[in-house]
């Protein structure tokens, strides 16, 4: 049995998209016995309160009460929420929208897509409300605290060659970031190391062994105790960035989890007067349909 986001073919009046998971062989008498116990934290009132708003549903998207019958293979479709989900106060704008791709500039703090204590208020949903796609998937992600350019795919037909730009990385992604200056390191430099998951489960760290994360760091400006950088990721693990440069002894301003964990409670991030100072700043690349260059510049500032 295997939970997986779902291709946002279905989604709510909300713009969140429905997840699935498919019933595997056993005993349950019904649909809503087989999701309390597989979702322990969402009690049973909350199911049938789900249910009875056509929240779950089958492939169709048929309503599925709390009285229908428990079938091995049926693949369930369930909408996340959240209780008192905290809306984030800043708005994207969208920089380019055609038949195949949307270029979203994303503010700090919002998520691309749901995760945790975030379901509605993410870039996803509010693009899902905006244009009424179903088809619209993200090509790639950025840390909810990174601000910058995400690439959407607008169009199921033509989304695996603009995927395999970044599979393939032919993709020339540009970060700026203002970190601690580094005086006795000589710039540019080429950061290799091997990053691995760390504790708590959602922090990464640098650990002996083959490279799996490399970046290019230069330096833009030479400002007293604060640079400013350059970054371009050639790989893409979870926080490279963040996790290399605080490595080198220039944690990234406004970060909580490098060097040092400020705090485990997820909730507790939120201080909205003190953003990372880390932007996805340019995308480039030759448009894998057309074979003419294209270039896509983040328009805010650090």
């Amino acid at each position: 049995m295997r939970e997986h986001p779902d291709r946002p073919s279905t989604f709510a009046g909300n713009g969140v998209a429905a997840s699935s998971v498919q019933l595997p062989v056993s005993n349950w008498a019904t649909v809503l016995d087989f999701l309390c116990e597989r979702f322990p934290g969402i009690t049973r009132a909350q199911w049938r309160d789900r249910m009875a708003r056509g929240r779950v549903t089958d492939v169709d998207g048929g309503a599925l009460d709390e009285t229908h019958p428990y079938r091995a293979g049926l693949l369930v479709r369930y909408f996340r929420e959240v209780a008192d989900e905290p809306p984030i106060p800043f708005e994207e704008t969208v920089l380019h929208l055609d038949d195949d791709l949307l270029v979203a500039d994303k503010p700090h703090f919002l998520p691309v897509t749901p995760a945790g204590g975030h379901v509605e208020h993410t870039l996803l949903a509010r693009l899902l409300r905006r244009f009424g796609n179903p088809d619209l998937v993200p090509l790639h992600r950025i840390d909810r605290a990174t601000a910058g350019l995400v690439l959407f795919s607008t169009r199921r037909e033509t989304r695996a060659q603009y995927q395999a730009l970044f599979r393939e990385r032919r993709i020339e992604k540009n970060y700026l970031a203002i970190a601690a200056a580094l005086p006795d390191l000589h710039f540019p430099l080429e950061r290799r190391s091997r990053l691995e998951r760390g504790t708590p489960f959602f922090r990464m760290r640098e650990v002996e062994g083959m490279p799996n994360a490399h970046t290019r760091i230069d330096v833009l400006q030479r400002d007293g105790a604060a640079w400013r950088y350059a970054l371009q990721p050639i790989t893409g693990k979870k926080h490279q960035l963040r996790v290399q440069m605080a490595a080198l002894g220039a944690g990234i301003v406004g970060d909580d989890l490098y060097p040092e964990l400020a705090s485990s409670d997820p909730a507790s991030r939120r201080d909205f007067d003190h953003p990372l100072k880390l932007l996805a700043l340019s995308l480039a690349f030759i448009d894998p349909l057309t074979g003419h260059p294209r270039r896509f510049t983040s328009t805010r500032l650090l």
